[in-house]
């Protein structure tokens, strides 16, 4: 049975530009999904097509059990959107905000009162509600931007980059908020460059690369195709290194990689903490002193290098690719919107709640 969001084939070009090339997903309810690439892999122009901002070339989607292009209004009224760029009226306060989207949303103005008092509360913004957006830091912009996403709670949600340009703390608690919705029974979309949110957040991970899904599963199952543990021996002395790298190739499962700047030699191996004792053991008789060692599990930059020969961030601010544009007639690139009943927009695709 299809997930709360599923998509088969889906391909969208860009003149010679090819931004999907027959993306597959499938999210279970209540689960989140982490669409992790780099700029210009294809992660917005999915979540536009899914989220009836564009119209795929080909290929089928479907949303809440919605079909995205025979039923595109019905899918916006069962979405929230939130997107690369927190989208409040600067010059309302955060209340006004949301008692706007409420009131485009069709509610009655008492009871998007109600619900906005509600997100307020929730997203620790109360205390700032009447006053403007404008004087609201870069983290509460984004978590009034993702509770206008939720003022008609819900049941699946889209997040482009939520936490893009946030400092850590922010970061973190915009997770905190994140793992809440997911835990009220909310299926998640999540886009990120950011591998550690990834992990953080993602029952399961799709790693995105030139419009294609180039690998999907956990992360320990992401990991696990990498090869395992690594040992990291750190050198005391340079001309040390030739010595230590022979040690470590005897244990190891591969290549070992040598970064003489840092005197670092990493290589894969199997065994455990045991393994790692009688490494040190061996590395002692050879007279190789050591200023550290450690045994590390694969991270998901691992996993991206291996899987696309380049790290995740590389392509950042890539802004000539159309995956970073709005397309002519497709809306803007990040926030979230409200639709009019009847949804249209002048060619006839609607726009995004």
């Amino acid at each position: 049975m299809p997930g709360a969001i599923h998509a088969e084939g889906l391909v969208k070009t860009f003149g010679e530009v090819r931004a999907l090339d027959g993306v597959d997903l499938d999210v279970p309810e209540g689960t989140v999904l982490g669409l992790l690439g780099p700029n210009g892999a294809g992660k917005t122009t999915a979540v536009r097509c899914l989220t009836t901002l564009l119209r795929p070339d080909s290929g089928t989607a479907t949303v809440a059990g919605l079909d995205v292009l025979r039923q595109p209004d019905a899918v916006r009224r069962s979405i929230g959107l939130s997107g690369q760029f927190a989208a409040v009226d600067e010059y309302l306060t955060g209340r006004e905000n949301l008692h706007m989207v409420g009131r485009l949303y069709q509610m009655r103005s008492r009871a998007a009162k109600v619900r906005a008092g509600e997100l307020l509360e929730q997203f620790h913004l109360a205390e700032a509600a009447d006053r403007p957006a404008k004087t609201y830091s870069g983290g509460m912009r984004r978590r009034l931007d993702l509770a206008a996403a939720l003022v008609v709670s819900p049941p699946v949600m889209f997040m482009d980059e939520p936490t893009t340009g946030l400092d850590p703390r922010n970061r973190q608690e915009l997770w905190v908020v994140i793992k809440r919705l997911v835990s009220g029974g909310t299926t998640l979309l999540l886009t990120t460059q950011y591998l550690e949110e990834a992990d953080h957040l993602a029952h399961d991970i799709a790693v995105v690369d030139h419009g294609r899904v180039i690998a999907q599963g956990t992360s320990d199952q992401l990991k696990a195709r990498t090869g395992g543990e690594r040992v990291e021996v750190v050198v005391h002395r340079r001309e040390r290194l030739g010595d230590a790298a022979a040690v470590l190739r005897g244990f190891g499962k591969g290549g070992a990689t040598v970064e003489e700047h840092t005197r670092m030699i990493t290589v894969p191996v199997t065994g455990g903490v045991k393994l790692l004792a009688e490494v040190i053991r061996e590395l002692d008789s050879r007279g190789v002193e050591i200023d550290d060692i450690g045994l590390r599990r694969p991270t998901l930059d691992d996993v991206f290098l291996s899987l696309t020969g380049h790290p995740a961030e590389e392509g950042a601010g890539n802004t000539d690719d159309p995956d970073e544009q709005a397309p002519e007639g497709a809306g803007p690139a990040g926030g979230h919107r409200a639709a009019p009943r009847d949804g249209r927009s002048d060619s006839g695709e609607g726009t995004a709640s």
